[in-house]
């Protein structure tokens, strides 16, 4: 009798040879996932692996901060007054809401060179709609707004539906609407705001009771820590490695280090910004935006790669307008921000050196001039960066042309390690 071998069941189909080497396949879990479990020890190790594959991120930028402060507190014992530090704080605003929308631009390997003019354009507008039209002032900020979402959607379209490259087109917007801005504001060429109004507020308010400062340092603890337990309870009843408690506290524990100390400074000179409050929880939203969206990680693969994303489905064209637009409407914002600092609309408004720094804030803070990586808080600590080395300048007194080349020296060095970076994770198999 023989048996016919080549013969098989239903069931032998589906065989394997070893059933233990199969179940540890299902089971596999990334290890970098695995740190959050390990603790102390797994982030260490995370640290090196990290270091040696070239995943610098911000610690470049922060080691930089901290040399900064260290420096010019060395030079002038007036560097980290509490009067000092809240003027920087309240000066990065303006820039600082432009470059979170250059970030969104950035991620996408692209670039926006109009937003310095949209700004200027943005505050234009405004100005005339309060002042010589006699518009309530937060109808005005709207308009100025929408505005500039309509005025980046516009680029967005040129450049994701007609093809034209981004740097053309936006460099276009650049000189356009500047020319806007100049016509808008007529002959005069600078509109007066009220300095009591809303727009004049936005960098002139403080909130000095000291219970405001102290208060909204709970609540940003408190809210991190309990999202952060809530998370990890998540993913421990999902199966997925989580953060240890001990680790969720010392992360807490830290930040309400650097929060209270934060409120301590502010209430040692005029009380909380209302400037600080609004640029904190723009940071926020836009970081929960790319971080814990569908949208933002759309963003993030198109950094990726533009093909890829669109055989998974992704509306490229979408996707792209709708990061003009939004670099488009941060430029805006961060136009009223200039102008309620100097309680003005005028020619000079968008020029200068307004777009190389909102571009250098985001690089200097870690976002790739490459696509694909970066975050919202980059363009936190690069405006830090920048206005710190400003201030700490201005305060020795030093002559304008060095503030310049200093900060383009910075910006290069910046570049420069991100193209580092870069290669090197390419030869450890990471980019």
């Amino acid at each position: 009798m023989s048996i016919d071998k080549t013969s098989a069941t239903p069931q032998d189909e589906h065989a394997v040879e070893n059933p233990e080497a199969a179940a540890a396949a299902v089971t596999a879990v990334d290890p970098r996932l695995l740190v959050r479990e390990q603790g102390l020890t797994g982030y260490i190790g995370e640290f090196k692996r990290k270091m040696k594959t070239g995943e610098l991120g911000s610690l470049p930028v922060i080691i930089g901060l901290i040399a900064i402060c260290v420096i010019f507190q060395s030079l002038n014992s007036n560097f980290l007054s509490a009067q000092n530090l809240s003027d920087i704080t309240v000066t990065m605003v303006g820039t600082g809401m432009i470059s979170v929308g250059i970030v969104f631009v950035l991620l996408l390997g692209e670039i926006d060179l109009s937003v310095g003019s949209v700004s200027g354009a943005a505050s234009a507008l405004a100005a005339v709609l309060a002042v010589n039209q006699g518009w309530p002032e937060w109808a005005a900020v709207l308009v100025a707004i929408a505005a500039g979402a309509a005025i980046g959607a516009a680029h967005g379209f040129f450049f994701a539906v007609l093809g034209a490259p981004a740097f053309a087109v936006t460099l276009a917007g650049l000189l356009f609407w500047l020319g806007f801005m100049l016509k808008v504001l007529g002959e005069n060429g600078t509109i007066n705001l009220d300095s009591d109004g809303l727009i004049g507020k936005l960098t002139t308010y403080f909130f000095a009771d000291v219970a405001v400062a102290y208060g909204l340092a709970v609540v940003v603890v408190a809210v991190f820590f309990i999202s952060s337990f809530l998370g990890n309870k998540r993913r421990e009843a999902a199966g997925v490695p989580s953060r240890p408690l001990s680790d969720t506290i010392l992360r807490t524990v830290l930040l309400a280090v650097v929060s209270f100390a934060a409120a301590a400074m502010y209430n040692q000179y005029k009380g909380l910004p209302l400037a600080t409050v609004i640029f904190l929880v723009f940071l926020i939203g836009t970081d929960f935006l790319l971080r814990r969206t569908s949208y933002g990680r759309k963003i993030f693969a198109l950094g990726g790669s533009v093909e890829a994303s669109r055989r998974a489905g992704i509306n490229v064209t979408a996707v792209r307008i709708s990061v003009f637009a939004i670099s488009g409407g941060f430029a805006a914002i961060g136009g009223l921000f200039l102008a309620s600092k100097i309680a003005s609309a005028n020619q000079s408004a968008g020029t200068g050196d307004l777009l190389m720094n909102a571009i250098a804030a985001a690089v200097i803070g870690g976002t790739s001039l490459f696509g694909g990586r970066g975050r919202t808080w980059n363009a936190l600590l690069g405006v830090l960066v920048i206005v710190s080395i400003q201030y700490g300048l201005q305060l020795e007194s030093i002559a304008e042309p060095v503030k310049y080349m200093i900060t383009a020296a910075v910006l290069l060095t910046t570049v420069v390690i991100d193209s580092i970076t870069r290669k090197t994770q390419k030869t450890a198999g990471r980019a």
